[in-house]
């Protein structure tokens, strides 16, 4: 006879606690969560979000004012309003597509080494598909946005560079428009990130005495109020380190989700999990999958800053 809720685990033998661990699917699908490299930024650089039942999703990708064809004009007590048209942006369709791994525990590697094997199996598929969102969301980005300028002078700690200079005048470009955009970021690959950091020119502006300084912290987080974010080259947009990025993500775009159902469980904003047991192979198959589109709806919200490297 069962009971409910069910008492509290207490065996301690190693293989029944991994087995035990992974027959439960919260677990496995929150050891994900924390597992998964908090440097993949793909999901937070189009932060809109979507959802779809299709396999695919439409949208309009903005280029127009936002104002009004035409200025608003005095109306006479008693007359009437005239009509104006307010544009409208480019139809377009992204397509979900279905990413996904399995990784198989056996048995033995269970016996032999408990925990070890599902936490090496779960911490890859987690950064294979954190890193395909990251690929997706670059892609889109480097095709999207063409508005451009090269840096006045490489970033390389040279005599000549103006990197906050450069920076700003990007923002300029992205709010002068008169969109509503307001960059937010700045996204940079790390060997760019430490000329930024080490940089003797940004260093002579920052407070003085304060620990929070790079030179302590080891960190560059923020430059001229947009967020500095630095991935490894293969994670930005287009695979190329030697641009640099100032987008507005609340406005860039976004990622449209499928629910395909079938026992999946979220294991963060993309990432779903699930443990399937094998008996014919003696062994437990972990798997990982991201099911998602990247679009960028409004590409003048975004300004590629070339060859700082």
């Amino acid at each position: 006879m069962s009971t409910f809720p069910p008492g509290t685990v207490t065996i301690s033998g190693t293989n029944l606690t991994a087995s035990y661990f992974l027959s439960q699917p919260n677990f496995v699908a929150r050891r994900l969560r924390e597992l998964a490299d908090l440097r993949y930024v793909g999901s937070n650089l189009l932060r809109g979000r979507a959802a779809t039942t299709g396999g695919a999703v439409g949208y309009e990708v903005a280029g127009e004012s936002i104002f009004a064809d035409s200025a608003p004009e005095v109306v006479a007590p008693g007359g009437e309003y005239t009509l104006t048209t307010t544009g409208a942006g480019t139809p377009a369709v992204a397509k979900v597509s279905k990413y996904g791994k399995d990784s198989l525990v056996t048995d033995e590697d269970v016996k032999r080494r408990n925990m070890d094997p599902v936490n090496r199996g779960l911490n890859k598929l987690a950064n294979s598909c954190g890193l395909i969102v990251d690929q997706a969301v670059g892609s889109a980005i480097a095709s999207a946005v063409t508005a451009t300028v090269a840096a006045a002078a490489k970033w390389n700690l040279s005599a000549t560079e103006t990197i906050l200079l450069d920076v700003m005048l990007a923002q300029a470009s992205i709010t002068g428009q008169n969109l509503g955009y307001q960059p937010d970021t700045l996204l940079v690959s790390d060997v760019v990130w430490a000329w930024m950091t080490s940089n003797k020119g940004i260093a002579a502006l920052m407070a003085r005495e304060n620990l929070n300084n790079p030179v302590y912290t080891g960190r560059f987080q923020n430059l001229a109020g947009l967020d500095v974010v630095h991935v490894p080259v293969a994670n930005m947009p287009g695979g190329v380190g030697t641009n640099a990025w100032v987008l507005d993500t609340t406005n860039l775009g976004f990622i449209a989700k499928e629910d395909l159902g079938g026992g999946y469980l979220p294991a963060g904003d993309l990432v779903e999990s699930k443990t399937i047991r094998e008996d014919l192979n003696d062994g437990w198959r972990l798997r990982a999958r991201v099911n998602f589109a990247a679009a960028v709806t409004d590409p003048l919200a975004g300004y590629k800053i070339t060859t700082v490297a």
